[in-house]
C-alpha cells in the first residue's frame, strides 16, 4: 500500500531541500523521522512535515481498507523535490544600479509504501 505527501511552494531552495531528501530516499519512515528531527540543515523541518504527512496518509487510507496498519512496515520508496515559481526581488546597488535577487521555491514530494519483493532496500 502506498499514500503520497506533497508540498508546494516551501521558502526552500530547491538544492538544499535536495541535500536533506537524499539522507531519508530509501530509509524506513521512523528511522526517516528520527534522522531528520537531528539534521541540522533548515530545510529538514518542511522535509519531516511533509515524511510525517505521508505516514499519516498511509494509516488513513489502511483504516478505509480495513487493513492492519504497522509503521514499521512503511518505507520512504520515492522522495523528489521540484523546482517551484521564483519569485524575483530588487537590491539597490552602487551607482543607481539594481541587482535581482532570486528567491526560489520548492515543491516536495514524498512517497511512503511497503516494501515490495523485488525491492532493493
Amino acid at each position: 500500500m502506498e499514500a503520497k505527501a506533497i508540498a508546494r511552494y516551501l521558502r526552500v531552495t530547491p538544492m538544499k531541500a535536495r541535500r536533506v531528501v537524499d539522507l531519508v530516499r530509501g530509509k524506513q519512515a521512523n528511522e526517516a523521522l528520527a534522522i531528520l528531527q537531528f539534521a541540522p540543515q533548515g530545510a529538514s523541518e518542511p522535509v519531516y512535515k511533509v515524511v510525517a504527512s505521508a505516514l499519516a496518509n498511509a494509516r488513513q487510507h489502511a483504516d478505509q481498507a480495513g487493513v492492519a496498519f504497522n509503521e514499521d512496515d512503511y518505507y520512504v520508496t520515492e522522495a523528489r523535490v521540484d523546482e517551484g515559481p521564483t519569485m524575483k526581488r530588487f537590491r539597490p546597488r552602487a551607482q543607481g544600479r539594481a541587482y535581482r535577487i532570486n528567491k526560489r521555491t520548492s515543491h516536495v514530494t514524498v512517497v511512503v509504501g511497503t516494501e515490495e519483493k523485488g525491492g532493493d532496500q
